[in-house]
């Protein structure tokens, strides 16, 4: 009997203590209701650099230095090649897309370039002048 008693005591406090730990939790929602539409984040602004940007660890891939929205990247075209491929990266006076790439890096091609590295921004990303979204402790 006291064994029944002692566990109904300790799951009676266990439920309390989660009620009240539940109470304190906050949406990030804030107060707007589940069914009411949010509203959409201001668009941060891009960031073009000259030169690109320089790496944080060493290999990471290159941040793209500028605006990509009206790239277009899709199952048969992929823009970013305009200015980076083997063919026109010189003319265009960007950096051509790594060997690291491409089916047979000592002879890289459009045709050559790996399906599994298409999609560019998958790994590239633009910088965006924002707050971050949490503080950073690195290194501390």
């Amino acid at each position: 009997m006291k064994k029944i008693i002692t566990v109904s005591a300790a799951t009676a406090f266990l439920l309390g203590a989660s009620v009240m730990a539940v109470a304190e939790i906050k949406s990030l929602r804030g107060d707007l209701p589940l069914d009411a539409k949010p509203k959409p984040p201001a668009k941060a602004r891009v960031i073009s650099q000259t030169g690109g940007f320089k790496r944080a660890w060493k290999q990471q891939p290159p941040l793209i230095p500028h605006r990509i929205d009206k790239e277009r990247i899709t199952l048969n075209e992929n823009s970013c090649l305009r200015c980076h491929a083997p063919d026109t990266y010189k003319a265009e006076k960007a950096p051509m897309i790594s060997r690291t790439h491409f089916a047979d890096p000592q002879n890289p091609s459009d045709a050559n370039l790996m399906r599994n590295r298409w999609f560019c921004n998958q790994c590239h990303v633009p910088q965006v002048e924002a707050d971050p979204l949490v503080e950073n402790v690195f290194g501390r």
